[in-house]
């Protein structure tokens, strides 16, 4: 869709604008309007979650944002939400109030032909079909990511037994993936266990899920992502595979773009954790957009 009136590419948010296939590349105001589309959905989550005082905070490159740019970073082409899992859950109960015309959220228990074990907030008449992901038939759209955060084993080795079981359970519902787009040994093996059943794998998780508790001053992560303590940074093996849960209890306002997000208190504690000096921008040759699409339509 060429030939975009600006001003209309970054105010009408309801009407498809731009159409792009194989990772065509964005022009700064196509780039600017997918990051105003994600920060709708980010509007309305808060609005949702202030509603009934369900914590969250902003997270990853988002809060890195919030702090180092008061809004997005400039080339960061998503968002990223955490909760504990208690918040997640009561989310998800008061989740059918996000406004229809803006947005809808989706996890495995609302939509069964999504694999991954975290959620998305999705635009409502949007499109983004994910590079390699085009034989799976889960709703689709525009979205931010809600991640969950589940309590990890007080002993390092029940951290390293969890985070290997948690391992297996994330390359089980990946293979439906990996199956069509790795080659040799890696193909067969993912076409080999993508014969297990995706409902097995959420019911062997719900063990992990279960032992969380608001009551316990622990660390946490989300189960089915690469802990984010290994991620960017190394840090000690003790503190790797979890984070501190006051990271996500003692929270304040952000300035985010021309609103105002919920994030953790701590941000310098969280974001060294994440990615060392955070302050300090990567090179220009990194200032790269991270998602990949086949087709995306917003």
């Amino acid at each position: 869709m060429d030939n975009q009136n600006p001003t209309d590419i970054l105010t009408d948010l309801d009407r498809v604008r731009v159409v792009k296939i194989n990772d065509e590349k964005l022009t700064d105001a196509e780039f600017r309007r997918l990051q105003l589309v994600e920060l709708s959905l980010l509007k309305e989550l808060d609005r949702v979650c202030r509603k009934h005082k369900i914590r969250y905070t902003v997270f990853c490159g988002t809060l890195l944002g919030a702090v180092r740019h008061k809004g997005y970073i400039p080339w960061d082409d998503d968002a990223d939400i955490a909760m504990l899992r208690e918040d997640y859950e009561k989310f998800k109960k008061v989740a059918h109030e996000i406004n229809s015309d803006i947005g809808f959220f989706q996890d495995h228990s609302t939509d069964p032909a999504y694999l991954w074990g975290y959620g998305k907030l999705r635009r409502t008449g949007t499109y983004h079909m994910r590079t390699g992901q085009e034989h799976i038939k889960c709703k689709n759209g525009v979205y931010i990511d809600i991640f969950p955060l589940d309590d990890i084993p007080q002993s390092l080795a029940g951290q390293l037994f969890q985070n290997i079981d948690c391992y297996i359970c994330r390359k089980i519902l990946w293979s439906k993936v990996g199956k069509r787009t790795e080659k040799g040994l890696k193909k067969a093996w993912f076409s080999l266990i993508s014969h297990i059943p995706t409902d097995s794998v959420y019911k062997h998780l719900k063990r992990w899920e279960r032992k969380s508790s608001a009551k316990q001053c622990n660390r946490v992560r989300c189960l089915t992502f690469p802990p984010f303590g290994t991620l960017y940074v190394k840090n000690p093996i003790r503190k790797r595979y979890g984070m501190p849960k006051k990271w996500f209890v003692r929270l304040k306002n952000y300035k985010f773009e021309d609103t105002v997000l919920i994030g953790t208190r701590d941000y310098d504690g969280i974001l060294t954790y994440t990615y060392g000096d955070y302050m300090t921008p990567p090179p220009p040759e990194k200032r790269v957009p991270k998602v990949s699409f086949s087709r995306i339509e917003y």
